[in-house]
């Protein structure tokens, strides 16, 4: 019975519309959507093959739709609409989601974000605030907009992209990684109390994703000269984290395709699951954490991966490459 009254109130919901989005279909609004992950996300539901989304695609700067617009193809403006969105500004914001079919969000995912690396000591704290600005109170802020409909729907699903930075800090990421646990706390606070609406939370955690944003990111870094940092520390950074991350990057980096078909599966999913790693080859990191309650085994693990033996943490990272290379797993992987 509860099912059926469920129902029929999201029925309700989507009579009237008058627009594109079907009833049949579940709204989904994605934030940053003019590449990477947010760009994939958007095409796959939008081609979704039973057709169960219509697909409000985002992005704070709409110069920037071509590439999505070329991906789509047929699909705009049938399944998928793409909308101006900052999810800094609060006006932006506003305006989206009034914008939208009786105003209703069916499915949330917030994906767009920045990143930060560098000595700690070279950052400016404007710079700082802006990565919270957008990775976690631009996250907040949709979610606090778009909950009281799903309240008074009785159904929901908040989907937040966050990383494996999330759960483990990684050397050089301190802000990033902040703003990335900061998300996570927030949404495992949320998630308990939403169930009692028949709303689901779902924290997506990649590890590294083969992304321009991602490569143009570390070639910038890489040029800069970082003031406010001592010699050692920017010598460390440049020498030893620049070339370990982006062999990290070679040998165990995600395509933003494969990061966006383990989202939608998520999406798809009857009872969604809190927390999914899309990155296998990452679990045994993150389970070093959780193994040793003083923090000591994960934290002087990578101390010594990167500074003590560099040369083992090398011919691991080789390993990975071999075992993960489609050749070998066409060989050794079951038809």
């Amino acid at each position: 019975m509860v099912i059926w009254d469920l129902w029929q109130r999201r029925l309700a919901v989507h009579r009237g519309q008058g627009t594109m989005a079907s009833d049949s279909k579940k709204t989904v609004l994605v934030t940053g959507c003019s590449s990477g992950i947010g760009l994939k996300i958007a095409v796959q539901l939008a081609k979704d093959p039973q057709e169960r989304y219509y697909v409000i695609a985002t992005m704070r700067d709409l110069g920037k739709r071509g590439k999505l617009e070329a991906e789509v193809g047929e699909s705009l403006n049938k399944t998928l609409e793409i909308r101006q969105l900052d999810v800094t500004k609060e006006d932006s914001v506003k305006q989206c989601l009034d914008a939208l079919p009786c105003q209703t969000v069916d499915i949330l995912v917030n994906n767009a974000g920045v990143g930060q690396i560098g000595p700690i000591e070279s950052l400016s704290m404007e710079d700082m605030r802006k990565v919270f600005e957008t990775n976690f109170f631009g996250v907040v802020h949709l979610i606090k907009e778009v909950l009281p409909g799903m309240k008074k729907r009785g159904s929901g699903h908040i989907v937040v992209i966050s990383s494996i930075i999330g759960l483990q800090g990684v050397i050089f990421n301190d802000i990033y990684a902040a703003s990335k646990f900061a998300i996570e706390g927030f949404c495992e606070c949320l998630a308990v109390q939403l169930l009692k609406f028949n709303i689901f939370v779902s924290m997506i955690e990649p590890g590294p994703v083969n992304t321009e944003f991602e490569m143009k990111l570390l070639e910038e870094v890489s040029r800069s000269d970082f003031p406010g940092a001592d010699a050692d520390t920017i010598r460390y950074f440049k020498d030893i984290y620049l070339p370990s991350a982006h062999e990290i990057f070679v040998s165990m980096g995600q395509t933003p395709e494969a990061v966006a078909k383990a989202t939608v599966k998520v999406i798809g999913m009857r009872q969604p699951v809190f927390r999914h790693q899309t990155n296998a080859l990452y679990t045994p990191l993150t389970a070093l954490k959780y193994a040793d309650n003083t923090g000591n085994l994960s934290v002087r693990t990578f101390y010594n991966l990167l500074f003590n033996y560099g040369t083992l943490f090398h011919c691991s990272l080789g390993f990975l490459r071999c075992i993960t290379c489609n050749c070998f797993r066409r060989r050794v992987m079951p038809v």
